[in-house]
């Protein structure tokens, strides 16, 4: 370099000399330095090229140190941060910090040139004077800070220091109190860890005792910063500007300390189990503990330091020199060559698990050492001999590449090698097996030169990431300096005197408790068990509702849910009750219901708490999205007054959300202190507000709903008037249940640096109605407008200086934010300052985005099974089930009876009153085109379809009859096949299809689906192939004037069928299933309230069950590979036995069957001796199950009495129907 391109001219805008500083090679390894003298504060750098040349550097690296030592390179955002430069030589670019940075030194490394020129720099750096009081602590030294009054009781506390240290662990500072209480700031494998406690009481039930850690790699001997303000039990932890806020353990607010605080160190009189912690090593300034400057009164000397050890004012810098090696870096240093002992020590850290560390060939041939860092242990391989390739293989230590310093080791002599990682003798590898040693020339550290990679030399391909410091070869300290300086050995691609580590995990980028592991490159998250996935664990796996379950096809069940998404709450579990029109979202607690309340003599109150299977704040966001929701709550009394009403204080109130106290009950609202009995006024006495507030000696009861959803759910309920004698109480309280998803309101936000502005627009009606909304939002520098449909327009007036230039550098995001829950539905016509977005094709490559807009139907109409129809709603769908013989949300539950003997039903296919013409017009419809009516009396086709089983043959399965003499019927022989009989005239004998194959009356579940269209006739049975058959060719193909259809039995006047008279007697007797034809469902007609019930008449009792339905052909999802799919018997919830559950246990459908076949043994055996030997009388007394007076039957009185009757047999069916 000539006198003309010193860094003398290296002066922003100075022309003097070449124009600025250029070295005389431009490689990697050049770099500008500044020394200011003593330490600044620096806030911005500037950069311009060499004066009228084609030299300037288009990115670069700032450094800085308070030494010229050990260099720091700044960090933003999280990464060693290369700054754009110049695009030509005399512009100025200029760079705020995003950050002050306080040096003496600052130096600049060029990453990046002009390709036409050489490096060329002029510089400015800005910035402001620095100054501050430094204490050196040389780890054994104490300062303790004693109070004047012996106690200090704080309620609000500020503690604010600057440290710096090479160790990884010492104790910062330490105060304590005779009660228990503590506080403690201390280094523990270089993160700092807050010790706090407020108090704790000697019975262990207020533990008070709160750890937080935060930071790492804090041991680089560089400066950080800590802020520690606490009011009460809320603190904020500052380090390096990194806020954590959190909340104490324990119920207590004050930190009750004695006599000191200490500074460095436990105080010698403490306790003897804080003796084991080390000190602090290092340097501290500007101690600031609640407004007293503890640097200024120890350099004033107005504290007095322990006898122990040696207190300075100025820092004291290490002698360590570290070493920073990247992927393509080798660091060689010469050895003592020929010597009969191979010795290498050195520390290193590194997050990478693999890495080449040392690599030697000995002399003469006799071999080499290699030792990696192998899936983060330290393994030596030792080639004995190139001949033999006999190879030593040791290895020691575990998880090191865990960003620590760690010490290896490594002796070799004749027929003797020893591994000794961390100092730790005791775990040292060693090994005798044969070995000759003879020392080389050179070392390589983590890496080799190029031209030495075709050597086989070389076992570990991998090269170092990390750092090395003392570095040891033969028993001698490597000097970096040295090195550096080109007076020793070689390198490349190394850094000296700088270790740029990061740790990519602090903070924590891994959300939702994701686990987060790093490399020296990049980090990565594991999200198992978190409920979210991702690369930051961002996206939750679960739904954001019960809807959402719905629109999936789920039926009845508990589901996990996560209702803000991707925020900060975590996902639950839920029951979410699927009905046809509503979906319902329950939370459970564990108060059991009629839960009988104990008095306390001594505080007259007695407290019920409710713990929920979720948080306040999950419940919270469950209530505040649905539209409604119900608690139910129930007070029953004997003396023990509720409300105390009309007047008087309540001696019973209920807890809410926020820990609000309520006064009203269930059926009553806010602000009423009543009853449901109060609001309806038909209460026990009149005079009272509540029945239990009569005070009657007699059990009352007062029962509601509680549904202000802004006070749910119950927390607590405080019960009052127990106390006296012969007071009682029982408290019952339901889960709570929501549903609906109200949306009415848009809202329009910005900030442009003056603080952030919301306009929202209120709509009367709710938003989410499935129709297209218009919105239009605008901002200029005098207003902001918002306007929704044709509602009054929003408008918010500029402040006085005007709304700013809005600086906005992110993607724009359309329909989902960071950490909010994300819209569900369709946008168009999107338009930013008139320039229309292409929001389809985005939405092709967008996951869970899809262009167009289809309704729900349309994505979820397939769920909607057995004909069912998809219903657009408002905030999904729902499935129109009238015209099928199914029910339930998606047209999958079986509608069907049990039959006994001698019961029958028949459909008419007119309504009393109607004429014939009216009535097939109406209730005929056809069976391809639902949406057409019959033009004329007569079908030339029709579906039939059902399911049935049964025990007895013959029988009269289903009849179809007519005002003519045609007629369909479908048969169970005496054999037990199965017949269908077709009588559409124009032959003499009626078309029969006979089954001979098989056996139906066997009581197993059959299902029977009959096709004709004019002549053909297509006919499946169960899951066999369908069959094909053709009427006669004489016959009619025109079923004329349909009348009824029958089920059971017929009773029809006119001329009947002889073999079907037969059949008659004595009825069907067993279950049928889904009947439906055509259109109709007769059963489902008899059993559900519908505008053809009118149609329907019975003969004896109907009960429901579907004990004649067949198992579905294709079995269910299993568990295993139903991501949604919760068991319920295994739900961990403490209210789980009073759940409302959607199936029956296996093992107590199984123990249910079998009682329910022993109970029907039984019965029917009782009913067929007791109607023998009353067989003459008109009526006779039984001793039968509760339920059975009404019931026509033993089976029939089994299903009345319990209610899970049919549902064993559902879930059981082919082991117990017998």
């Amino acid at each position: 370099m000539t006198s003309s391109y010193v860094p003398g001219y290296a002066k922003l805008n100075k022309r003097g000399g070449a124009g600025g500083w250029s070295p005389s090679d431009s490689d990697h390894y050049q770099w500008l330095q500044v020394d200011f003298g003593n330490r600044k504060q620096i806030s911005a750098i500037a950069t311009q090229g060499r004066y009228s040349s084609s030299d300037w550097v288009t990115q670069y690296r700032m450094l800085y140190s308070d030494t010229g030592r050990n260099w720091k390179p700044y960090h933003q955002d999280g990464n060693i941060w290369a700054f754009p430069g110049n695009t030509n030589s005399d512009s100025v670019v200029r760079h705020d910090l995003q950050h002050p940075v306080i040096a003496r030194y600052v130096r600049i490394v060029p990453l990046d040139w002009n390709g036409e020129g050489q490096i060329g720099l002029r510089i400015e750096v800005y910035g402001c004077s620095y100054w501050a009081d430094v204490i050196n602590f040389d780890g054994h030294v104490v300062l303790p800070y004693r109070f004047r009054n012996k106690k200090m009781k704080t309620l609000k506390d500020v503690i604010s220091l600057k440290f710096k240290t090479s160790e990884s662990e010492g104790v910062i500072f330490h105060g304590e109190g005779q009660q228990g209480d503590y506080i403690t700031l201390e280094l523990k494998k270089a993160k700092l860890v807050l010790n706090l406690n407020l108090g704790s009481n000697q019975l262990g039930s207020i533990y008070g005792h709160t750890s937080v850690m935060t930071g790492s790699l804090l041991d680089d001997h560089h400066w950080h910063s800590i802020i520690i303000e606490r009011h009460g039990r809320n603190i904020n932890l500052t380090l390096d500007r990194h806020i954590q806020h959190f909340r104490t353990n324990g119920e207590f607010d004050y930190l009750d300390l004695d006599y000191e605080i200490t500074f460095g160190g436990m105080p010698f009189s403490g306790k003897p189990s804080s003796n084991s912690r080390k000190n602090f090593k290092g340097c501290m300034e500007s101690i600031n503990y609640n407004g007293n400057n503890i640097t200024d009164l120890a350099k004033r000397k107005k504290l007095e330091p322990s006898n122990v050890g040696n207190l300075s004012f100025s820092c004291v810098e290490p002698h360590t020199v570290p070493v920073f090696f990247n992927a393509t870096s080798y660091l060689e240093v010469p050895g003592r060559p020929s010597q009969d002992l191979f010795s290498v020590s050195f520390l290193f850290r590194t997050w990478n698990p693999n890495g080449l560390l040392v690599f030697s060939n000995f002399a003469d041939g006799l071999g080499n050492v290699e030792i990696d860092i192998n899936e983060g242990k330290v393994s030596v391989h030792i080639n004995v001999t190139q001949i033999k390739k006999n190879r030593i293989d040791i290895s020691s230590g575990s998880g090191l590449n865990d960003g620590q310093w760690h010490e290896v080791r490594f002796l070799a002599k004749e027929n003797f090698a020893v591994l000794t990682i961390d100092g730790d003798e005791a775990s040292a590898v060693r090994t005798n097996s044969p070995l000759q040693v003879k020392t080389g020339e050179k070392y390589f550290f983590g890496g080799f030169p190029m031209q030495m990679n075709d050597s086989d030399h070389l076992l570990f391909q991998h090269s170092f990431q990390g750092c090395m410091q003392f570095i040891q070869v033969d028993d001698q300290l490597v000097d970096l300096q040295a090195v550096e300086q080109g007076k020793l050995g070689s390198f490349a691609n190394v850094t000296i005197d700088m270790c740029a580590i990061i740790d990519r995990c602090v903070p924590n980028h891994c959300e939702h408790g994701g686990k987060c592991t790093q490399t020296w490159d990049s980090f990565k998250c594991t999200c198992d068990g978190t409920g979210y996935s991702g690369a930051t664990c961002h996206n939750s796996i679960y739904e954001l509702s019960c809807e959402a379950y719905k629109h999936l096809g789920k039926t009845s069940n508990y589901y996990w849910i996560d209702p803000d998404g991707s925020g900060a709450l975590g996902p639950l579990k839920v029951y979410c009750n699927m009905t046809e029109d509503k979906v319902w979202t329950t939370v459970y607690h564990d108060l059991q219901p009629q839960t009988s309340v104990v008095g306390n003599s001594l505080e007259k109150l007695s407290v019920l708490q409710l713990n929920y299977s979720a948080t306040m704040d999950q419940i919270s966001a469950i209530t505040s999205s649905a539209e409604y929701c119900e608690q139910f709550i129930s007070y029953s009394c004997k003396m023990s007054r509720l409300l105390n009403t009309p007047e008087g204080n309540p001696y019973t109130w209920w807890v809410g959300k926020a820990n609000e106290k309520h006064y009203y009950w269930g059926g009553s609202g806010p602000g009423i202190q009543k009853c449901a009995c109060g609001i309806e006024r038909n209460c026990t006495d009149p005079k009272y507000y509540c029945n239990c507030d009569a005070d009657y000696k007699q059990w009352r009861k007062d029962t509601g709903m509680l549904s202000y959803k802004e006070h749910l759910p119950v927390s607590q309920v405080v019960v009052g008037d127990i106390d006296r004698p012969g007071s009682e109480a029982k408290i019952s309280v339901g889960p709570v249940r929501c549903q609906g998803d109200p949306a009415t309101e848009v809202s329009f936000s910005f900030d442009v640096g003056n603080g952030p502005v919301e306009i929202i627009v209120r709509s009367p009606n709710q938003l989410n109605d499935d129709q297209w909304h218009r919105v239009n939002a605008e901002r200029n520098v005098k207003q902001a407008s918002l306007q929704v449909d044709q509602l009054p327009l929003e408008v918010r007036k500029a402040p006085t200086e005007g709304h700013t230039r809005l600086e906005l550098y992110s993607q724009l995001y359309v329909g989902a934010a960071g950490g909010q829950r994300g819209f569900l539905g369709c946008i168009r016509s999107l338009r930013m300052n008139g320039v229309t977005l292409d929001l389809e094709e985005r939405a092709k490559v967008t996951p869970g985005v899809k262009p167009g807009c289809s309704g729900h139907c349309t994505s979820y109409g397939m769920y909607c099974a057995n004909g069912g129809k998809c219903v657009e709603k408002y905030n999904g769908y729902s499935c129109d089930c009238s015209k099928t013989a199914y029910d339930g949300p998606f047209c999958i539950k079986d509608v069907g009876a049990f039959f006994e003997e001698g019961m029958w039903l028949r459909y008419n296919f007119h309504s009393p009153g109607t004429s014939m013409k009216d009535l097939v017009s109406r209730t005929l419809l056809s069976s391809t085109d639902p949406e057409t009516t019959a033009t004329d009396l007569n079908l030339n086709k029709e579906e039939l379809s059902f399911s049935f089983s049964t025990t007895k043959s013959p029988c009269v399965l289903l009849y179809i009859s007519s005002y003519t003499q045609d007629f369909m019927a479908v048969l169970v022989k005496p054999s037990g096949n199965l017949q269908i009989r077709y009588s559409l005239g124009g032959t003499k004998e009626p078309y029969n299809i006979d089954i001979d194959h098989r056996n139906m009356a066997n009581g197993q579940p059959h299902t029977v689906n009959i096709t004709r269209n004019e002549q053909d006739i297509v006919l499946q049975l169960d899951h066999y192939p369908p069959t094909s058959y053709s009427l006669p060719t004489a016959s009619d193909i025109l079923f004329n004037s349909p009348k009824a259809l029958f089920l059971g039995k017929v009773i029809e006047i006119g001329k009947i069928d002889q073999d079907i008279y037969k059949y008659n007697t004595p009825g069907f007797t067993g279950c049928l299933s889904r009947v439906q034809f055509n259109q109709i469902a007769p059963l489902k007609a008899a059993l559900r309230p519908t505008n053809t019930s009118s149609h329907v008449h019975i003969q004896g009792e109907l009960v429901e069950s579907n004990c004649g339905a067949s198992p579905l052909t294709i079995p269910p999802m299993s568990a295993a590979t139903d991501p949604w799919h919760l068991d319920s018997a295994s739900a961990d919830f403490p209210y789980n036995g009073q759940a409302i559950g959607d199936g029956v246990n296996r093992n107590s459908a199984i123990i249910g069957g079998v009682i329910a076949v022993v109970i029907f043994t039984i019965l029917c055996t009782l009913v067929f001796l007791i109607r023998y030997m009353f067989r003459h009388k008109g009526t006779y007394h039984t001793n039968e199950a509760k339920g059975a007076e009404s019931a026509e039957s033993a089976d029939a009185a089994i299903m009345n009495n319990d209610p899970n009757f049919t549902e064993t047999i559902d879930e059981s069916k082919k082991e117990w129907l017998i």
